[in-house]
């Protein structure tokens, strides 16, 4: 991938990524609480997309860059389903067996369909 294409592709991410930096760095400078900074960082960059931006970026690397997401997305998702555990014990706990197996059916019906229309979407090419 040539520099061009990758700037073109990749611009506002880029500038996003520095100018959200440089603010963050400010914000520490100037003694903001570093939990109203988190909080801010979460914020933007759930709305902006911006940690997509430089995932994306770090995955560009040949032969390292899958590796370092994998490396980084897996705990997430480990840490994700521990939660969706621990929330489903507490349900269980305070009586909402019925409306967490209704939930669990309805999630399992959604990953089949996803399942079925992956399948469907590549046995028949558009």
């Amino acid at each position: 991938m040539n520099r061009q294409l990758i700037v073109k592709s990749y611009g506002k991410n880029i500038l996003l990524g520095l100018l959200f930096s440089a603010a963050i760095g400010i914000a520490i400078y100037y003694g903001v609480d570093k939990k109203i900074i988190v909080l801010a960082a979460f914020i933007i960059g759930v709305f902006t997309e911006l940690f997509v931006g430089v995932l994306a970026l770090i995955a560009a690397i040949p032969l390292i860059g899958p590796m370092i997401i994998k490396i980084v997305s897996i705990p997430i998702f480990w840490v994700l389903n521990a939660l969706g555990t621990l929330v489903s014990g507490i349900a269980i706990k305070k009586g909402y067996a019925t409306e967490l197996a209704r939930g669990r059916i309805m999630t399992l019906a959604l990953l089949i369909g996803m399942i079925i229309g992956y399948i469907i979407g590549n046995l028949i090419p558009l």
